[in-house]
């Protein structure tokens, strides 16, 4: 049985050319700045950029619980990024980046999964709220992080 996906997307303005943003997203040990669900990240091999796999504690409701995965997939600097979630919570990921009047936008598209089918998928539902909170907050630490000093 294929497990249901829950799918998230978000969009935002940032004041910063492309390359800042990507130079922030390629960054893996700065992700715990920006990211408030995750509490570290490890490369788990010499590979960078496409087939770079890393090792994600990822926090649940505050708390370190899970080490994921992830897969990167693509890469195309300073455009696109495609991950593969492996782990408790499956499925693929994409951060795209993209010239703006000065800035740049950035869209971060998630399709998330978790086993077992029917009860994965309903606890991911319970959970999208916080995810979506979630993905808020980052693009705000994000936007915080490549905003030019004054």
């Amino acid at each position: 049985m294929r497990l249901m996906p829950v799918r998230l997307r978000m969009r935002a303005r940032l004041d910063a050319p492309p390359a800042a943003v990507w130079a922030i997203l390629a960054d893996w040990e700065r992700y715990p700045e920006w990211m408030p669900d995750v509490a570290w990240v490890r490369a788990l091999g010499p590979e960078r950029g496409e087939g770079m796999r890393l090792a994600v504690r990822t926090k649940v409701l505050g708390i370190p619980l899970v080490t994921d995965e992830m897969v990167i997939g693509g890469w195309d600097p300073p455009r696109r990024m495609a991950i593969e979630h492996r782990g408790l919570v499956e499925g693929p990921a994409e951060w795209l980046v993209e010239p703006a009047d000065g800035g740049s936008v950035f869209t971060w598209n998630e399709e998330l999964r978790m086993p077992p089918p029917i009860l994965g998928a309903v606890a991911l539902l319970a959970y999208s709220p916080i995810l979506r909170w979630t993905f808020r907050r980052s693009i705000e630490n994000l936007r915080r992080l490549v905003r030019p000093a004054p």
